[in-house]
């Protein structure tokens, strides 16, 4: 199992959610490809950790549908499945609506620069063409009414099923939408700033709906 050439990049706090981390950005970002074989020895020397924090982040990644495992043989990344893919755009979709929804009564005009920033930021990259920063700037905008609607449920629903889009979008997308999600980012939040909740709902699904002929067109070539 080819992995990065890095080698200790867990430190010895919260390893746990470190492996974890690690691991699936390395699945989401190509590093580790589909079908591929993932040995305990390789990732227990990459990350520079004991064989228990990698068992166990091979768990959590089984149960987000990243890895598949079969008892006392194998555990390899899970290949693209269609079905899978368009379920999560839905839930993920749905619970961005519901972030808003909760979020905007208690938006303040900090969070509402910081998604501003996070939106000039995606401009940039999607200029340098420089997919990682366009979507790490695309997951900061969102994460601003995620993280002030402070709905436990909607994190924990978003953290599982996210890395399933962000998969595709990076092994088959030039960009993050291209331009025009930047002008819905800014349409969402004027109306976020102006309280209009069903305006800045609507304009979060419309966003989020970009998204289905990318995932379309992809997945006809899986």
């Amino acid at each position: 199992m080819p992995v990065p050439q890095s080698r200790g990049l867990v430190s010895r706090t919260l390893l746990r959610e470190n492996a974890y981390r690690a691991i699936r950005d390395a699945i989401v970002d190509g590093t580790l490809a589909p079908g591929e074989r993932l040995n305990d020895v390789d990732l227990v020397e990459w990350l520079g950790v004991s064989r228990t924090p990698v068992r166990e982040a091979l768990t959590r990644l089984e149960r987000a549908g990243l890895v598949q495992t079969k008892p006392g043989r194998s555990t390899t990344v899970s290949p693209l499945d269609v079905r899978e893919i368009r379920s999560a755009q839905l839930v993920t979709a749905a619970m961005h609506e519901l972030a808003v929804r909760e979020a905007i009564p208690n938006l303040s005009a900090a969070e509402l620069d910081a998604m501003r920033e996070a939106n000039k930021r995606l401009a940039d990259a999607l200029r340098r063409n420089d997919v990682d920063a366009a979507i790490a700037a695309d997951d900061d905008f969102h994460g601003v009414p995620v993280a002030a609607c402070a709905n436990r449920a909607i994190e924990s629903v978003l953290e599982q099923f996210t890395p399933v889009l962000r998969r595709v979008e990076r092994l088959r997308f030039s960009s993050l939408g291209g331009r025009g999600s930047v002008a819905q980012h800014d349409r969402i939040i004027a109306l976020c700033e102006a309280g209009d909740v069903e305006g800045a709902t609507a304009a979060t699904r419309a966003n989020w709906q970009t998204l289905v002929p990318l995932l379309d067109s992809s997945l006809q070539e899986i």
